[in-house]
């Protein structure tokens, strides 16, 4: 079957690299770094220090230019799939799977059979203006939540930190075959890719932790360890869960873990930076609508307060348009 990866980042280059080099005909969608892949492939730097070189993928900066394939993988950001939903049509057939990779709540949290009285409400920081929605049918899509943690240290070169876990599942709960058919395939390539029959709590479990790590250690400049094991900032966290636990009890999610355990797992990973700190350190844009607004966009459709979440956001917000606005980065170097 043929593959596009849309984004050849640190994720989408890990899947393209295991995929390729498992017989897979992968093809990348790179603006920045499509043609450094087609003149000489992907690498990719396995945990272990063993490098992968795929040589005979392909590479395009253009979808029009790519044709329809068999499945497409969306490893762009959140904020990045609005502006291209609409040339999402040159790799879509009647029968292709669209794969969504973003982290936070999905545009389609509502769709694809969700039911009851929210069943097609449209959350505008999820997909701003509703064009995600206008250009992909949820019937075509597959969720997936993706836990590995790779970086793009050249526009060659993927070395990945830790993980191989994708987890599958379709809108509507179903072990189809399709989605088993992709799970093997990843399988094949060296990943755990277990199939859920509920996608949307295996999101929620790990946006739990997003919600409140990212901005948290964003805004202070703090690993994971660090937050966990200051005071403050660890109560900060906790705050934050227990009214995101709120919005997603109300709207039928339990989690399996409780909040000391999540936290306790976010401590052990220890100093790593989240990839909202990395962000603001590389002066990039800040998945913030995903990640944290669409919590509180929640929270007011459920008539639930979050006023950790919303301090917490107003204060990520203005750093992100001071980012912005001077087209810079901030970390802290030594004196």
């Amino acid at each position: 079957m043929s593959i596009a990866i849309v984004g050849a980042g640190a994720i989408g280059g890990y899947l393209g690299v295991r995929l390729a080099e498992a017989g897979e005909d992968v093809t990348f969608i790179a603006r920045s770094n499509a043609d450094a892949i087609a003149k000489d492939g992907l690498r990719l730097v396995e945990e272990d220090g063993t490098v992968l070189h795929a040589k005979s993928v392909k590479a395009y900066r253009a979808m029009e230019q790519a044709g329809r394939h068999d499945i497409v993988l969306l490893t762009v950001k959140a904020h990045q799939v609005g502006p291209i939903a609409a040339d999402l049509k040159h790799l879509i057939g009647p029968d292709t799977i669209v794969v969504t990779m973003q982290n936070g709540i999905p545009w389609w949290y509502f769709s694809g059979g969700y039911g009851g009285q929210y069943e097609g409400t449209q959350l505008e920081t999820a997909d701003p203006g509703g064009v995600i929605a206008q250009h992909l049918d949820p019937r075509q899509v597959i969720g997936s939540v993706v836990y590995p943690a790779a970086v793009l240290t050249d526009p060659g070169t993927v070395t990945v930190i830790e993980g191989n876990r994708f987890g599958l599942g379709e809108l509507d709960g179903t072990k189809s075959e399709r989605v088993l058919n992709l799970s093997q395939r990843l399988t094949k390539a060296g990943f755990k890719a277990p199939v859920t029959g509920d996608i949307r709590a295996e999101i929620w479990l790990k946006l739990w932790g997003n919600l409140s790590f990212n901005p948290i250690s964003a805004l202070a400049h703090a690993t994971l360890e660090d937050i966990c094991r200051f005071p403050d900032t660890r109560a900060l966290a906790t705050a934050m869960m227990k009214e995101a636990e709120t919005i997603a009890n109300t709207l039928g999610i339990t989690f399996k873990v409780g909040i000391d355990k999540r936290i306790a797992g976010a401590e052990k990973v220890g100093a790593h930076k989240t990839s909202m700190l990395q962000d603001v350190e590389a002066g990039r844009p800040i998945e913030l609508e995903a990640l944290v607004g669409s919590v509180i966009e929640l929270g007011r459709l459920l008539d639930v307060p979050t006023p950790h979440i919303d301090s917490v956001y107003a204060l990520m917000r203005l750093l992100s348009q001071s980012l912005e606005t001077a087209n810079g980065r901030l970390a802290i170097a030594k004196a």
